[in-house]
């Protein structure tokens, strides 16, 4: 797309930032008493349709889908957005394994609207033909497939996709033109190592698993990351304290639930400076994940009231709103 028409399009992207939630709107969710109470305020809101029913995940989806309407609507070229979709693209690939490899069958566990599409990885995996299936996760599907076939190692199985996962994110990202989507992919994959090396030392797993588990990138030396993993969660946070992700480090040693609140936070400030930015894809991308932001955090308070947690437990769950 050329500048003229990206312009067209951020213009009609901001418009649509004046509907996201707020802190205070948040707030204002937060303080409704019961789990109904919030479903008819998101209603009020404008979440879901005329015809949705009051079913929170009902209202949640059309929301998601609404985005993307919007954004096909506004980009002739959605190529840009193909790494954001690579988290659904690969949990179907291991909801595809899995069902073949254990003859089940469950539609619902399947995203829909992804490209390639659940349907045609499904019938990838089948038939075994993993070279019909794209270049960055070939191998990959190939390779958790035979391992969950001849192992039934579930969780190696998911190692090797998720790993795949995150090297696809940050291949896109380092071949992608636009500032943003680079600087995504780089958090993304350092969050989500720094995620696998908490929860491996959690878990005591070994050296060998980490370094299968995580993928490398920029802004962190994984095998040092790995190293300190095994030493325990202070010397997680000592090598995080002198990196760029040192505020994690200073959320590990407040609580679970606040290191995962900084984790979702840390891709809203790598995408905030698109808030002035009216040349690119980049306020696009940014509002698509802001949007994402905006639901996870509706769906954290939902699942709060409905399970009895005061307030001040969720709020310490509550993300950080994008405008």
């Amino acid at each position: 797309m050329s500048d003229l028409e990206y312009t067209y399009a951020v213009a009609r992207i901001r418009s649509k930032e004046l509907t996201l939630f707020s802190a205070a709107a948040i707030e204002q969710l937060l303080a409704r008493k019961t789990y109904e109470n919030c479903l008819q305020f998101l209603q009020e809101k404008g979440w879901g349709d005329s015809d949705t029913p009051m079913d929170a995940e009902k209202i949640l989806t059309r929301e998601r889908e609404k985005t993307w309407e919007d954004i096909r609507e506004l980009v002739s070229d959605m190529s840009a957005f193909g790494i954001l979709d690579y988290p659904n693209v690969f949990h179907n690939l291991k909801a595809a394994i899995k069902e073949v490899c254990t003859e089940g069958h469950s539609s619902s566990i399947f995203y829909k609207d992804t490209e390639p599409s659940a349907e045609t990885i499904l019938e990838a995996v089948r038939s075994r033909d993993f070279a019909s299936l794209p270049e960055y996760m070939a191998d990959a599907a190939a390779e958790a497939f035979e391992t969950l076939l001849h192992t039934r190692d579930g969780q190696l199985c998911d190692v090797i996709v998720d790993r795949a996962t995150l090297d696809a994110i940050y291949q896109a990202g380092k071949a992608a033109k636009d500032e943003v989507i680079r600087n995504y992919a780089e958090s993304t994959v350092a969050v989500a190592n720094i995620k696998i090396a908490v929860r491996s030392q959690k878990t005591a797993k070994s050296l060998e698993f980490m370094r299968r588990a995580l993928a490398p990138c920029d802004t962190l030396d994984v095998e040092a990351l790995a190293h300190a993993a095994l030493g325990g969660p202070e010397a997680i946070r000592d090598y995080l304290a002198g990196t760029d992700y040192a505020e994690g480090a200073e959320a590990l040693a407040v609580s679970p639930s606040a290191f995962e609140r900084w984790c979702d936070n840390r891709i809203i400030y790598t995408i905030r400076p698109q808030k002035y930015n009216s040349f690119s894809v980049g306020p696009i991308v940014a509002y698509a994940l802001a949007r994402e932001n905006e639901i996870k955090t509706v769906r954290i308070i939902l699942s709060g009231k409905l399970n009895g947690l005061s307030d001040d437990s969720i709020r310490e769950r509550v993300r950080e709103m994008y405008v």
